[in-house]
């Protein structure tokens, strides 16, 4: 406990700390949706489309932060539209989406004046790099996110599993489909310092695939996903601080780890040993 209390002294790890929290939180709630409706790839696409709104604001010597809120927004809305207008191609459109994005954030930096900046960070996370600001933009998204899927529960839920029975209750599916476009683009962002453009995935997917394992009630997956996020991050938080490694990429390891595990334990993995209603 000493030990505990005297790195929580430092305001880097506390900030690294916080968060955790809040990145545990705010991908507990959107990563059991995306693993839900199978919205895997186009998350991957809204977060690599996010790294041009990086190198755009190294170029323009902004908040790069901002940035990939503007391009992961747009990018999810752009997925959005092209998809159900030729939902033939979406894997292709998912793709174009993702090069573009990653492309641009190379220019971008190759055309910021002076020394090149380490994108490491952004590409691979750093959570002890977490800045105050950083911190703020990242709670904000948290308590948006946990609104819009608390207050409105009951419709994420007839969306997830019956569009069609949603549109015999006049609930506008396009819109629903639009917001949580959003949420995974301000999740996408708040991500980037944690684990990084490349391996924000990991996160998105792995807790909620784990506690999908011990049930199918919506509620107890998103709480479940929540609690192994916070676990894997404080976790690699932890090992990457002793070991003088990437944050990123040990958190991801914890979590593909636990996930085998979890495997093992159930044997499939794909059948449900605790089906609660």
């Amino acid at each position: 406990m000493s030990i505990l209390r005297q790195l929580l002294g430092y305001h880097f790890i506390l900030n690294a700390a916080l968060a955790a929290f809040f990145a545990s939180i705010a991908c507990g709630f959107i990563g059991t949706i995306i693993v839900e409706k199978k919205l895997v790839s186009i998350s991957g696409g809204i977060a690599h489309a996010s790294f041009g709104g990086i190198g755009l604001g190294y170029l323009l010597s902004f908040e790069p932060i901002y940035g990939a809120l503007i391009f992961a927004i747009l990018a999810a809305l752009g997925i959005s539209y092209v998809k159900n207008k030729v939902s033939a191609y979406a894997d292709t459109v998912i793709g174009i989406f993702w090069s573009v994005g990653m492309s641009l954030g190379i220019i971008f930096i190759a055309l910021t004046p002076g020394y090149a900046p380490n994108m490491s960070s952004y590409l691979f996370g750093n959570i002890l790099t977490v800045s105050t600001v950083y911190l703020r933009v990242m709670a904000l998204i948290t308590v948006v996110i946990m609104l819009v899927i608390i207050l409105f529960f009951n419709y994420w839920q007839c969306f997830l599993f019956d569009e069609q029975y949603c549109k015999t209750l006049g609930i506008n599916v396009k819109l629903l489909e639009n917001i949580l476009m959003i949420l995974i683009a301000l999740c996408v962002v708040s991500l980037v310092k944690v684990v990084g453009v490349v391996l924000s995935l990991a996160l998105f997917t792995i807790p909620p695939a784990i506690t999908r394992m011990f049930t199918y009630n919506l509620k107890n997956i998103i709480i479940g996903s929540c609690i192994m996020g916070l676990f894997f991050t404080l976790l690699g938080l932890g090992w990457s601080y002793v070991f003088d490694i990437p944050s990123g990429a040990t958190i991801v390891i914890i979590s593909a780890f636990f996930y085998l595990v979890s495997l093992v334990f159930t044997k499939t993995g794909l059948t449900n040993t605790n089906s609660s209603s």
